[in-house]
């Protein structure tokens, strides 16, 4: 498969998450970068939107609560581009009702090749990187072939989707 370039602005396009028994550690983390983050667009889930604007002084952009949606919103955003890269404090040992929509953003980071911080160590590593405040080309690979695929359906799934041999019941 070959891959193409999306380029990532000077200005990132990061999104902050993090579980309730995680938002503590976020805040903390995002407090001490502050002035860091303070030039780059800043992506939320709920409460943590708030938070992180109340305390940081500038605006957040945020999105609905994760449990309800937040995180599926931000996989829309990486997969549309609009997110270079995810902080996400999880608490692994917490059993979340929405693991599920937690799976599928990890799943769009990595198809979308997005950095990802999951971590208070990773995180200063990716923040304090040379690459954070230039322009950065990030490789893709291009799903155009996958998009254009034809898919071979045998004869009665054929009918099916054509609406042909589905009876009246």
């Amino acid at each position: 498969m070959t891959n193409k370039k999306i380029a990532m602005a000077h200005d990132k396009k990061i999104a902050l998450i993090a579980h309730d028994h995680k938002k503590q550690d976020l805040l903390e983390w995002a407090k001490f970068n502050r002035d860091l983050l303070a030039h780059h667009k800043i992506y939320a889930t709920g409460t943590t939107g708030t938070i992180l604007e109340q305390e940081l002084n500038f605006e957040i952009t945020k999105l609905q609560s994760g449990p309800l949606g937040g995180d599926q919103q931000i996989g829309a955003k990486i997969a549309d581009g609009e997110i270079d890269f995810m902080i996400f404090f999880s608490d692994p040992l917490e059993s979340l009702s929405h693991d599920p929509d937690i799976k599928a953003l990890l799943r769009m980071a990595i198809v979308w090749n997005i950095p990802i911080a999951c971590n208070r160590a990773s995180a200063d590593f990716m923040i304090s990187s040379p690459l954070m405040d230039g322009e950065y080309d990030r490789l893709v690979p291009d799903y155009n072939n996958y998009r254009t695929r034809k898919l071979e359906l045998d004869s009665q799934e054929s009918a099916e989707l054509n609406g042909e041999g589905i009876e009246a019941q």
